[in-house]
């Protein structure tokens, strides 16, 4: 059907186990930064830099969680031959990479430079899983 070539099941199975991984993360994280939000002054107030960068830490857990859950349960749909495993690997770098220069940005502003990483990665994931599905 596909030329004989079938991604491996197992790249989209650790795909899925590792978005649901990140979601559970997220929840942990919103519990802990939920223990104190009710505090005005709470990582310098809610319109400051550092807690906003702590939200989009704790929100891109969970959204980069459902984007691995959903290419996880994407093989039965669309098969990327050469190139499932690329996706795979962009797709968890820049679930694990966002929310770690997200946190560390939080901690130390300087570090906002290394957002180049996730974004790099999660381009190259995306962008892998439309080649292959469009080629």
């Amino acid at each position: 059907m596909f030329g004989g070539i079938q991604p491996s099941f197992a790249t989209f199975h650790t795909n899925w186990v590792f978005g649901w991984g990140l979601m559970l993360l997220a929840f942990f994280a919103g519990a802990v930064l939920g223990l104190f939000f009710y505090r005005e002054d709470f990582l310098g107030g809610y319109a400051s830099f550092r807690r906003r960068i702590f939200r989009l830490g704790h929100i891109s857990l969970a959204a980069l969680g459902m984007l691995n859950v959903l290419y996880g349960l994407t093989p039965h749909t669309v098969v990327l031959p050469p190139l499932h495993q690329l996706a795979s690997i962009g797709l968890m770098a820049g679930g694990w990479t966002m929310p770690a220069v997200c946190f560390l940005t939080a901690w130390r502003a300087g570090l906002r430079h290394l957002f180049f990483i996730p974004v790099i990665c999660l381009l190259i994931g995306v962008g892998a899983i439309l080649y292959g599905a469009c080629s």
